[in-house]
C-alpha cells in the first residue's frame, strides 16, 4: 500500500487571504467538528494503550511523550499538567521534544531529522520495560521518534503512535498505532490545527483514563489536585465540606494540614474510627 501524507493534501478551501473574518472562522470551525469524530474511530487503540499502560505503572512504569513541534510540545504539555491536576511526581509522565527545551519556543533546525536522538534522550531517564513511549507525529513520518520507537521495540518496551496517517511509518514502528484522520488543514499542512486539536484530546484521555484508574480521582473530583492558589485551595474546601458535611472554614483547616483533599478526607474518617 502507497503511503500518502493526507495531512499534507491540499486545503478543500481556496484563496482564503480574499475571504471575511466571519467566513475563515466559521470554515475553521466546520473543520474542527470533524476532529471530534476523527478520535472516535481510535477509541480502541486508545482502550488497548491504556488498559497496557495501567498495570505497568502500577508496578512503577511511567509515560513517555516524544514529538518534534507542534506533536511535542504538546506531549510536554500534557505531561506538565499531571501533577497538578493528579498530584503525581513529574517523574511519571514525561515529555520530551526534539531539540530539547530551546524547541519549546523556537524551533531548532534539524533536531527531527536525527533518528538515534530520540533513544539517546530516552536514556536520560533510564527507560525500562516497564515504561511505555509514545511517539507524536501527524505526519507520521518523524525520524527523531520513529528512530526512538524501533529502539523501544528491541528493548521490550511498550510504543504507541499518535498519527494523523493511515499506514505511516510511525505506525509499523509502534505496538499500538492511534491513527486520528482529520484529513486536510484549512491551511494547508499546518498540523498545528486539526491535527493538533486530535492529539491533545487523545493525550487528554490517555492520561485522564490513567490517573482514574490509578486512583487519583475520586467520584468526578480532583481529589488529589496541587494546592497551589487561593482558587484551588477553595475549590479544595468546598469538597471537604460536601464529603463530610463540615463548616467551610474547618475543612480548610484540614485541607491545608494534610496538604490534599484526599488526605484530608482521609485523616478526618480515621480519626472518627478510631473514636
Amino acid at each position: 500500500m502507497t503511503f500518502v501524507k493526507i495531512s499534507e493534501q491540499a486545503s478543500l478551501y481556496k484563496d482564503l487571504e480574499k475571504k471575511s473574518v466571519g467566513e475563515i472562522l466559521h470554515e475553521i470551525n466546520n473543520e474542527d467538528k470533524k476532529v471530534a469524530l476523527a478520535v472516535e474511530q481510535a477509541l480502541p487503540q486508545i482502550e488497548n494503550l491504556v488498559s497496557k499502560i495501567v498495570p505497568r505503572m502500577k508496578r512503577g512504569g511511567r509515560i513517555f511523550y516524544m514529538g518534534a513541534g507542534t506533536s511535542g510540545r504538546l506531549g510536554v504539555l500534557d505531561a506538565s499538567e499531571i501533577p497538578p491536576t493528579f498530584g503525581m511526581d513529574p517523574s511519571w509522565v514525561i515529555g520530551i521534544i526534539a531539540g530539547g527545551e530551546t524547541a519549546l519556543r523556537n524551533p531548532v533546525e534539524n533536531a527531527e531529522d536525527d533518528t538515534k536522538q530520540g533513544w539517546l534522550d530516552l536514556q536520560k531517564f533510564n527507560v525500562n520495560a516497564l515504561d511505555t513511549v509514545i511517539g507524536i507525529a501527524a505526519s507520521g513520518t518523524t525520524p527523531y521518534v520513529i528512530g526512538a520507537l524501533e529502539e523501544c521495540h528491541k528493548h521490550g518496551i511498550l510504543t504507541a503512535a499518535i498519527t494523523s496517517n493511515p499506514e505511516a511509518p510511525i505506525s509499523q514502528a509502534a505496538d499500538i498505532a492511534i491513527e486520528m484522520i482529520v484529513g486536510p488543514e484549512y491551511v494547508t499542512g499546518s498540523s498545528r490545527m486539526k491535527s493538533g486539536t486530535g492529539q491533545k484530546m487523545i493525550c487528554n484521555m490517555i492520561t485522564t483514563s490513567v490517573m482514574i484508574k490509578m486512583g487519583r480521582v475520586k467520584g468526578n473530583k480532583m481529589v488529589n489536585m496541587q494546592l497551589s492558589n487561593a482558587k484551588l485551595v477553595d475549590r479544595g474546601t468546598r469538597m471537604i465540606v460536601e464529603e463530610l458535611s463540615l463548616p467551610y472554614d474547618e475543612a480548610k483547616r484540614l485541607l491545608l494540614l494534610h496538604g490534599s483533599v484526599k488526605n484530608a478526607v482521609d485523616a478526618y474518617n480515621e480519626g472518627h474510627l478510631r473514636d
